[in-house]
């Protein structure tokens, strides 16, 4: 019983607490919130169209910024080959997909840091400081992507959007509009990748070969040789210290 009556009394004093914080805040004033607010108006000057024009091309960039970094960077040829490793091995899904982009995007800042280090020198830094206009910036900060993406494109695939294009036989590469150099840049990287593909799958292969040759002589048909190449296939990875390999090889290419 007297158990019962504490906590009688307990349940009494947390509902009378409860009760008085109610109060409290029900007499307490409302705590002001921000708002913010977005709207289009009418202008008096010419300098506050071309600001509100300036918003809205930024956001649109930003909004595409993903995309820049998938088509202008080395981000295709390295997600693309490590997800051929991951399908080489067998292990499905080991390392998981957020692994590979993390890993791919953090490689493709370092592979292009150089470019854009020279952007930051030659664009960036100039037009924080009003040396150069915006335009020149701009125009500044496309020549080292371009630069970048002419050296990893096959001439027959830059000829390809070139014919498909309809231009001009251009007379250098500085007369090849940046929007065509995009996608032979590409389908360039793909076919780098695939070909790097290719070469990761073959020892891989082989131990599936190996495996499915001992079990069929050993008669354990039934067996599936995956489950018993996978470990192989991992400790053969490991010892040769395959991440390593992967990644050096995947850097080197862009050299």
């Amino acid at each position: 019983m007297r158990t019962l009556n504490r906590y009688r009394w307990l349940l009494f004093g947390v509902a009378a607490l409860l009760l008085l914080l109610a109060a409290g805040m029900a007499q307490a004033e409302p705590v002001p919130l921000p708002t913010l607010n977005i709207g289009v108006g009418a202008s008096t000057k010419p300098g506050e169209v071309a600001t509100t024009i300036q918003i809205f091309l930024l956001l649109t960039v930003l909004s595409l910024a993903p995309g820049l970094l998938i088509m202008t960077t080395s981000f295709t040829r390295i997600v693309v080959v490590l997800s051929f490793l991951r399908t080489a091995m067998g292990t499905q899904g080991a390392p998981s997909n957020q692994i590979i982009l993390a890993l791919a995007m953090f490689l493709t800042f370092f592979v292009m840091s150089p470019v854009w280090q020279q952007i930051n020198k030659e664009a960036y830094q100039p037009w924080k400081a009003q040396q150069i206009s915006q335009e020149q910036a701009m125009d500044r900060a496309v020549m080292p992507l371009r630069k970048f993406m002419l050296s990893q494109t096959r001439e027959k695939d830059l000829a390809l959007f070139v014919s498909l294009s309809k231009m001009q036989q251009p007379k250098n590469a500085n007369d090849i509009p940046t929007l065509t150099i995009i996608p032979a840049f590409m389908i360039s990287e793909l076919r780098t990748a695939f070909q790097i593909g290719f070469l990761i799958y073959i020892p891989f292969i082989v131990v599936d070969m190996v495996v499915a040759s001992v079990l069929m002589s050993m008669g354990m048909m039934m067996l599936p040789p995956v489950m018993i190449s996978l470990p192989f296939k991992i400790l053969l990875f490991v010892l040769v210290d395959g991440w390593g390999l992967v990644i050096s090889s995947l850097v080197k290419s862009f050299g």
